[in-house]
Formats: structure tokens, C-alpha cells, sequence
């Protein structure tokens, strides 16, 4: 796993890297929020796609609820980039769309994108 800090409008933002699953249920996201917090001392965290189980992506199995709630709850400021194009699925482009007209949770293409909605999310 790779982590690179950035500033970006006043805000520490870390952007994640792993080519290993890391995020695969509730538990394992709560993990990862308090690591990353430790290590990092930032309330703003990108990780890639790669990062996070495929059965997050399956909107009927819940773990894509149950763990963003996880970093609301936590108040972090969560964005995962990475290619969504491949999913079909209407239900998960709406939850998508839905996360990035929010203020917390966002799905976008680059690692510079997710930069970019982090800093500027209040």
C-alpha cells in the first residue's frame, strides 16, 4: 500500500494506493479509517478502486452501506477513483450519482480528481 499526503486548499487529503483488497466489510473499512487516521493525521482519504472488494459494488449485498457509513460516522471525507464505466447496473450508477452531488463520499476517474473533490468538500 502507497500513501502520498497532499494540501490542497488548506486540507490534508491522503491518497491511497493498493493493488490488495483492503476494504472487504464493515470491520475492515473501520480498520482501515483508524490506521489511515493514526498514520496520517487527515479526515480526507482517496483510495483506489482495486482497494475495495467487488462485492461492494453489488448494491443487493449492503456492504456498500454499511461501510460508507462507517467514514460518515467517522466524519471522513471518503472518494474512491477508479474506472466505473464496466458496472451496468442502474441502481449503482444512481448511488453514485447520489454520493457525488453530496458533501462526503464521492466516485470519480483520477486519483487527481478525488484530490480535487476532497479539498474542496466542506
Amino acid at each position: 500500500m502507497q500513501i502520498e499526503i497532499k494540501t490542497l486548499n488548506h486540507n490534508k487529503i491522503a491518497a491511497i494506493f493498493s493493488k490488495e483488497v483492503i476494504m472487504t466489510d464493515p470491520q475492515s473499512a473501520l480498520d482501515f479509517i483508524m490506521s489511515m487516521q493514526y498514520e496520517t493525521g487527515t479526515d480526507r482519504l482517496a483510495v483506489n478502486k482495486a482497494a475495495i472488494s467487488e462485492q461492494f459494488f453489488i448494491l443487493s449485498t449492503g456492504i456498500a452501506g454499511e461501510i460508507l457509513q462507517k467514514f460518515v460516522n467517522y466524519h471522513i471525507k471518503f472518494a474512491i477513483y477508479g474506472d466505473f464505466a464496466p458496472y451496468t447496473s442502474k441502481a449503482l450508477k444512481d448511488f453514485i450519482y447520489e454520493c457525488n452531488n453530496g458533501n462526503d463520499i464521492f466516485f470519480v476517474n483520477t486519483k487527481e480528481e478525488a484530490l480535487q473533490r476532497l479539498a474542496k468538500a466542506v
